[in-house]
């Protein structure tokens, strides 16, 4: 596990391989160059997911071919388990790390083959009580996705989980299961609803356009980003439109990194940094008139300049009413005694 005051952020490559091995690792290039810390694939056979019946998403429908069923969309995006390996030992000689989310029981078998750091459990399987006890007893952290549910299903979803994995590890990811999803429905508030309730990690998996929203998310105290991303978001495919391309990711990552790094403290001190202007910025108690040896010190002939090295404003009204001990020309600071 990466150190929780560092955003763990996944690359979704999710299907934008295309059903090509070799796209897939042109992913994984990607994602490394733009120093994601995971790249994430989708293991799944498509009639363990799809009944023949199945239709599209309204999104699917309008990036895939409009003869094609849903199912026949399923198994061009399949790979099978060898080939996920191949991509996890591709991972081995980048900076990037494999992860997969797997779909159904029957792949869900292999997981141990892949020594994975999480189990992610996608939108879809939120309610799949028997798919959640299984990755319950894997006994690795959890990483739990929680589009299109309600409070009352995520707390149930938790409970199972917790149930069946003694002290398990659980992250929920808020998000949305539009693509792209429009501002109106982000709700990145329910963030704060999350870690308020659970006490758990929390992090948002972005479907919207762009990924300004994922760095609000890394604001409200996200610890886990998930963003899609693609070769080319013009190639064919359910999911290329809705994903950066490779330079989006690279400006994803170091603009998380730096808001991580302006987070910074929560003790409120001036910095190293803010010292040397310190005296510069703030302001003394000053002569705006000349002012002779017991002359009485009024708003007429004093007021407040930069720079601070004299007495302090907040002392002001103390000044106020007393008589001067010695002369002042206009802008001498005041050098009295306050008591």
């Amino acid at each position: 596990m990466k150190k929780l005051n560092k955003t763990i952020i996944i690359a979704e490559a999710g299907v934008n391989h295309n059903g090509s091995i070799k796209i897939a690792k042109k992913l994984i290039d990607i994602a490394d160059k733009a120093k994601a810390d995971y790249v994430k694939f989708q293991t799944f056979t498509a009639s363990e997911v799809l009944s023949k019946n199945s239709p599209k998403a309204e999104y699917q429908a309008l990036n895939t071919p409009k003869n094609e069923t849903a199912i026949e969309m399923g198994k061009k995006y399949e790979l099978s388990i060898n080939q996920h390996l191949e991509l996890k030992n591709y991972c081995k000689n980048k900076n990037v790390k494999y992860l997969t989310t797997f779909h159904d029981l029957k792949n869900l078998k292999h997981f141990k083959k892949f020594n994975l750091d999480f189990v992610k459990i996608a939108s879809g399987d939120l309610n799949n009580t028997p798919f959640l006890k299984q990755c319950a007893k894997l006994k690795t952290p959890i990483i739990l996705s929680t589009g299109m549910s309600t409070l009352n299903e995520v707390s149930n979803a938790i409970k199972i989980l917790k149930k069946n994995g003694k002290n398990l590890s659980i992250t929920l990811l808020h998000c949305n299961t539009d693509y792209p999803t429009s501002m109106h429905d982000v709700n990145l508030n329910v963030l704060k609803t999350f870690s308020k309730k659970y006490k758990l990690r929390v992090g948002y998996s972005d479907h919207t356009s762009g990924y300004e929203v994922s760095l609000a998310a890394v604001a409200l105290g996200a610890k886990v980003i998930e963003k899609h991303f693609t070769v080319n978001q013009k190639m064919i495919g359910p999911d290329h439109k809705a994903s950066l391309n490779p330079a989006e990711l690279e400006e994803l990552v170091l603009k998380i990194r730096n808001i991580e790094i302006a987070l910074g403290s929560h003790l409120k001190k001036p910095t190293k940094s803010e010292l040397k202007n310190k005296n510069i910025v703030r302001k003394s108690i000053c002569a705006i008139k000349k002012i002779k040896k017991n002359d009485i010190f009024s708003l007429k002939n004093i007021g407040v300049k930069r720079p601070g090295n004299g007495i302090s404003p907040e002392f002001f009204f103390k000044i106020i009413g007393k008589k001067a001990s010695r002369d002042y020309i206009i802008d001498d600071f005041i050098k009295e005694k306050v008591k």
